[in-house]
């Protein structure tokens, strides 16, 4: 292309303006379609953000800069390919995956391998299908979240329950909980268990102890175990990271607002470390009952 330059004029440097003010380096009344001292100074700010040699010119490389810069999340659909994507857009995406609990490594804003596993655990989690691809209904999905992750760096852990809170949210909440083999069966009756000794009023049971037909109040939860498959398309929340599951199970939740109150969490193996069969589904149950809570009140809360 032809270097756009101070004093040319044109649409040419009005579509370079216009997209300096998407990608946040000129203001809206600086849009007047000559390139003066104000588009110049962007241009330069540009450069420097970009990491390329400074110039007060739009040449190739500025203009593969500027049009990755201006890019927002939901302007295209976002998949791994090769030349991967890259541009202002991904590295939002990855920001927001991210700051959700699911990592990706470096927000570098260039769709890779590593962004794209981070996309199909949170279309897992929210039940969406697990295509890699970032299109209408992940960010939908994205932007019902975006008060979770929007303006944040990382994830942060929410803060565990205290007792009278987990109390509280026991004894107003109808959850079935249920497992289709021995050991989910096992680890869905002792969180019932559990969440019985934390109060007597609790609401909740295992599928085995149901003792009243189910309405639509009532969330049902799936424990699943490596490859087993859920009873039917809903969202699963994958058993890593301990630290994020209780957002993911909240994330999960939300998903479910407007339908059928199922999810499914899925365990990575019967065994936890070296423990026994009873041992590893204590440990689950009070692990998937604490982030339960504590998924309830996000859910709640947002």
């Amino acid at each position: 292309m032809d270097p756009i330059k101070k004093n040319d004029s044109g649409a040419a440097v009005e579509d370079v303006q216009r997209r300096l003010v998407k990608a946040g380096y000129l203001a809206e009344d600086q849009v007047t379609g000559t390139f003066g001292a104000e588009t110049e100074n962007a241009v330069l700010s540009l450069c420097r953000d970009c990491g390329i040699e400074p110039r007060a010119e739009v040449d190739n490389a500025v203009w593969t800069k500027l049009v990755d810069a201006s890019f927002e999340l939901g302007d295209r659909n976002l998949f791994l390919r090769v030349p991967f994507f890259h541009g202002a857009d991904v590295r939002t995406l990855q920001e927001a995956l991210s700051a959700l609990g699911f990592s990706c490594g470096i927000a570098d804003g260039i769709f890779g391998v590593h962004t794209e596993d981070a996309l199909r655990r949170f279309q897992l989690n929210m039940g969406l299908p697990t295509d890699g691809i970032a299109g209408a209904f992940t960010f939908r999905a994205l932007l019902h979240l975006q008060h979770s992750w929007k303006g944040k760096d990382s994830f942060s852990p929410v803060p565990r329950l205290g007792f009278a809170r987990a109390a509280q949210v026991l004894e107003s909440n109808l959850i079935c909980l249920f497992g289709t083999s021995e050991f989910t069966r096992s680890v869905a009756a002792r969180m019932s268990n559990l969440a019985l000794a934390t109060t007597p009023a609790s609401k909740v049971t295992s599928a085995d102890s149901l003792l009243v037909a189910p309405d639509e109040s009532m969330y049902f939860v799936q424990i699943l175990v490596g490859n087993e498959k859920p009873a039917s398309t809903v969202p699963t929340v994958d058993f890593v990271d301990e630290e994020s599951l209780p957002d993911r199970v909240g994330q999960a939740l939300m998903a479910t607002e407007g339908h059928q109150r199922r999810i499914a969490v899925r365990l990575p193996e019967e065994g936890w470390e070296d423990a026994g069969a009873d041992r590893s589904a204590q440990h689950y149950a009070i692990v998937l009952l604490d982030a339960l809570c504590s998924g309830l009140v996000i859910a709640e809360q947002r």
